[in-house]
């Protein structure tokens, strides 16, 4: 059944005729007859009384009356809501950020940003990296910020993704102190680590490491893997990097952490390296976005970030 079939049927009744209702409908007289009867013969019943020089309804036509004015009504908000949501859609700038970036770096860095972005809505999903990953793959993001590195294992092709360094961070391994005296900062000597790297197969360090779907995590375990000597550790504990700097300060085992969330506890002395900058992984971070065209709000977001990135480069 054609919608227009029932504003057709609505026309007649309002007009009391088939020649003032087509007039209103912007179609011909004849035209409009057949296709009342194509309504009335998908129904079944005749909607008009044709008998006489006054069109009135049927009893069915009396019947139908409400409820194609129901239908109508229906579709027509539904079109309006719709419309609206596609419309709230398209100014919303949507992120997918991992969770440590998600409460460290984002809101620092939006805010800087907002000051010459247009007046279009945030919305931001954190996940770990792969989730993150697969709102971008799936479309439910326009950006995901996250930690990169050369070795970072990724399903987002650069033929199909591009992004820009917003900054650049280093990932270093942690562990408590031997001791450390609560309350006080760290003395003019550095503290003893609990553990340093690279430990000995005889006692292996216990190793906090990050969850699978971990962006850090994957580039920890790749630049591990690859170095030599290598790292004797013994996983001990799984968590997201807050946590895991948590339990290193607790003296559970070394991680590696971006600095920028250590720093304070590296100068109070609450946490130490716990092995030489040979064991530092460089990092960035970086807005990733598909190469394909995204909402007209979304690419005047990009076009502010990327000139802002290159301002502050020169």
């Amino acid at each position: 059944m054609d919608l227009a079939w029932l504003e057709d049927f609505l026309a007649v009744a309002e007009e009391g005729g088939f020649s003032r209702a087509a007039e209103r409908r912007h179609v011909t007289q004849p035209g409009l007859s057949r296709r009342i009867k194509s309504l009335e013969e998908w129904l079944g019943v005749p909607l008009f009384e044709r008998s006489t020089h006054t069109i009135r309804l049927t009893s069915a036509g009396e019947s139908f009356r409400p409820v194609a004015e129901d239908v109508l009504r229906r579709v027509l908000n539904g079109r309006e809501e719709a419309l609206e949501a596609a419309r709230i859609r398209a100014e919303t700038i949507h992120f997918a950020a991992t969770h440590a970036l998600s409460q460290t770096f984002f809101p620092d860095w939006i805010r800087r940003v907002d000051r010459a972005r247009t007046d279009a809505a945030i919305q931001l999903v954190a996940s770990n990296f792969a989730g993150c990953e697969k709102l971008l793959l799936d479309a439910q993001a326009h950006f995901l910020l996250a930690h990169y590195h050369p070795s970072l294992s990724s399903r987002l092709d650069p033929d199909r993704f591009q992004r820009i360094e917003l900054h650049r961070d280093v990932l270093i391994p942690i562990t408590a102190p031997m001791s450390r005296k609560a309350g006080r900062s760290a003395s003019r000597r550095t503290p003893s680590p609990r553990y340093w790297l690279p430990g000995t197969d005889d006692t292996p360090l216990p190793y906090l490491t990050y969850h699978p779907g971990s962006g850090v995590g994957r580039i920890v375990t790749s630049f591990l893997a690859a170095k030599e000597p290598a790292a004797a550790l013994s996983p001990s504990f799984s968590a997201p990097v807050m946590l895991l700097i948590n339990m290193a300060r607790e003296g559970r085992g070394i991680t590696w952490a971006p600095r920028s969330l250590v720093e304070q506890d590296l100068q109070s002395g609450r946490l130490v390296r716990a092995g030489t900058k040979e064991w530092d992984i460089k990092i960035s971070i970086c807005l990733t976005r598909a190469r394909a065209r995204i909402t007209q709000a979304a690419e005047a977001f990009w076009s502010t970030v990327r000139k802002s990135t290159t301002a502050s480069s020169d």
